[in-house]
């Protein structure tokens, strides 16, 4: 399995932000996870993306620790990206050993404690997850009193670490995109982790059916806007009477693809239409569509097409 990139300079400025926050939590004697993880790693992470909701995706390189990981305010999820090494826990007297290997998670409940003995350096992904989101997506998804997060010590897990790796690799440098990527993320999380990591079995949630006409065609004119703070989950699920779970089910089965999905399309779309007029440089392109850069706006244009935007362009002549 590939390393996941590192991210541009504005997601870099972005995890300095966060790296500086102070250890004072809303809820006492609990500590930030990304605090946390830079005390214990004795470093700052590589990448770090983070929702408006608290959620956060991290990347992290580190050499081997001793460590006790104090209580956090967050769940943590976290997968190992090309490494084959035994590791240890311990929590009071019980101690837990495992193999740290590609498709294997670990999961730390919020609030819990434990000593960590980790042998050799390695890449890890972890994902930060609020217990407030993991409560609303278990009453969006009916599931009326949730069981607690199972402690996990590399756990196989294929579909998670996927997850995981894929999301530390999506982020695109266009504001609208990525804010709407994460608030899918983890609200995805969260439905993944209360399906197989709460000791109950998988709720099954029925076919909802897609979404009527006249809101589909609200949702469609809001991906559209030209207004990048109008793009949000919550306002789409507003906007359709809808719950942000029920939502995403919906818009998908109405367009085949996520909202996150039909924006990048469509934002290709826009791409294309101004890149046949030689008149617009790249440069105008890139920002006209809401990326941070030029160089943002065609790693993400080649993800998708598997060309650069002039390369297509001089294809197009």
């Amino acid at each position: 399995m590939s390393k996941p990139r590192v991210s541009d300079g504005r997601q870099e400025s972005e995890m300095t932000d966060i790296s500086r926050q102070g250890d004072n939590t809303p809820v006492a004697g609990l500590r930030r996870p990304v605090n946390e993880m830079s005390r214990v790693l004795k470093t700052t992470p590589v990448h770090i993306a983070s929702d408006l909701s608290g959620g956060a995706i991290a990347q992290w390189s580190h050499d081997a620790f001793h460590e006790v990981v104090k209580p956090m305010t967050d769940h943590v999820i976290m997968t190992y990206v090309g490494t084959v090494q035994r590791l240890e826990r311990r929590n009071g007297n019980s101690i837990v050993a495992g193999t740290a290997r590609d498709g294997t998670v670990t999961i730390i409940p919020a609030g819990s404690m434990s000593r960590w003995d980790i042998y050799r350096s390695m890449d890890i992904i972890q994902l930060y997850l609020p217990q407030a989101t993991l409560e609303r997506v278990a009453r969006e998804a009916d599931i009326i009193t949730p069981h607690d997060l199972v402690e996990r010590t590399t756990y196989p897990d294929l579909v998670t670490s996927r997850l995981l790796v894929s999301a530390a690799d999506t982020v695109e440098g266009n504001e609208a995109l990525d804010n709407l990527f994460r608030q899918q993320l983890s609200d995805l999380f969260a439905t993944r982790m209360l399906s197989a990591h709460t000791g109950q079995p998988p709720a099954h949630h029925p076919a909802l059916g897609g979404l009527s006409p006249a809101a589909l065609r609200r949702a469609i004119e809001r991906l559209r806007s030209d207004s990048d703070a109008d793009v949000s989950l919550a306002a789409l699920a507003s906007d359709s009477r809808l719950s942000r779970f029920h939502f995403c089910r919906a818009f998908k089965e109405s367009t085949g693809l996520s909202p996150h999905n039909w924006l990048r399309r469509y934002r290709l779309e826009q791409a294309i239409i101004m890149l046949r007029d030689p008149n617009n440089s790249v440069a105008q392109i890139a920002a006209a569509l809401g990326y941070s850069s030029q160089t943002a706006f065609a790693a993400a244009f080649r993800k998708l097409t598997g060309e650069t935007p002039s390369d297509w362009r001089r294809r197009a002549r």
